[in-house]
């Protein structure tokens, strides 16, 4: 309970709320796109160097190296596992559900960063390379998703052979895992000397910044809810409520598994309990273009993200307490 009332009185989630009430009042505050783009790349240069820094002082071993490679496994499942739910429970297409299981395997970043700061909240300690396991889990959940719509005969669904290319280039190129992995491998370089040098700009500023970019997804997350939940049935809005509680016990047993302290372990359940809405959105307009976007988005921002940020992070971190206690 109290980790709950921290979160929830956090300013970041306080500011996240801001923007959600004001698009659902029809307000017309807006923050411009290019300034939010901004945002973003900062807070994804700020978390990738600061895991490098913490990868530079000899983190990264066998068991970092296990979790990784766990976590790419459950990145290639958690899709398999959203579609089938949302077969069983929902009338959406094969289509429309492969698009929105592809968001549930992979990561909603800024889920990722606001998890860390409840996880620092908390007393708990993470491991940097936990940012690798992040830009790790981006990719795999689009090929399943593509793979789940070719086998139902729906290959005229996907991207022509023409677009591959393309397609290749958005899923591996994206903007977040090139900064992500960027700045990691820049942070692994330089190491605590050079985070000290830009500390001023990517340390002391990075709450005020996270503020801001929540106020943002409050404002995208209601107004995705205003205008799209028409298209979404009962057993949809269900899926985007229980399917990251689904993915953060199996997480949970794969931390269990590996023996991860708490804190590392909220991370890798945060991780598989978000859902993507950067990355995922753009490869499934390349892949899936007749997927509809008022139904995936509508998912994984408007219900999913406010979910895992109001109630899901404490959820995650007395769950990951109690694996790490079980471990222990």
């Amino acid at each position: 309970m109290d980790i709950a009332l921290a979160t929830l009185l956090s300013p970041i989630v306080l500011f996240f709320l801001l923007g959600l009430g004001a698009a659902l009042l029809r307000s017309q505050m807006t923050i411009p796109e290019a300034f939010a783009k901004g945002l973003a790349i900062y807070l994804m240069m700020s978390i990738g160097l600061k895991g490098g820094v913490e990868i530079s002082k000899g983190q990264l071993g066998w068991d970092a190296g296990l979790v990784m490679m766990s976590a790419v496994g459950l990145s290639f499942l958690l899709p398999v596992l959203a579609f089938a739910l949302l077969r069983l429970t929902t009338r959406l297409d094969r289509i429309d559900a492969a698009a929105a299981a592809a968001h549930y395997g992979s990561i909603s970043i800024v889920t990722f960063v606001a998890a860390g700061q409840a996880v620092a909240a908390a007393g708990l300690e993470a491991a940097g390379y936990l940012v690798a396991v992040a830009a790790l889990m981006e990719v795999p959940a689009i090929i399943s998703a593509l793979v789940i719509a070719n086998r139902g005969g729906a290959r005229s669904e996907a991207v022509a052979g023409s677009d591959k290319g393309e397609l290749a280039r958005e899923v591996l190129l994206n903007a977040s895992v090139v900064v992500l992995l960027g700045a990691l491998v820049i942070g692994w370089i330089t190491g605590e000397a050079g985070m000290q040098a830009v500390a001023p700009f990517f340390v002391t500023p990075f709450q005020g910044v996270l503020c801001l970019f929540l106020l943002d997804m409050g404002l995208s997350a209601g107004r995705g809810l205003r205008n799209g939940w028409r298209q979404l049935g009962p057993g949809t809005i269900a899926f985007g409520v229980y399917m990251p509680l689904v993915s953060a016990l199996l997480a949970a047993g794969v931390a269990a598994l590996n023996g991860m302290p708490a804190g590392d372990a909220a991370l890798l359940i945060t991780l598989a309990a978000s859902a993507s809405y950067i990355a995922v959105p753009a490869a499934m307009r390349l892949a899936m273009p007749k997927a509809r976007p008022s139904i995936y988005l509508t998912l994984s921002l408007g219900i999913t993200f406010p979910f895992n940020l109001i109630l899901g992070l404490p959820l995650y971190i007395w769950l990951a307490k109690m694996v790490s206690a079980g471990v222990a």
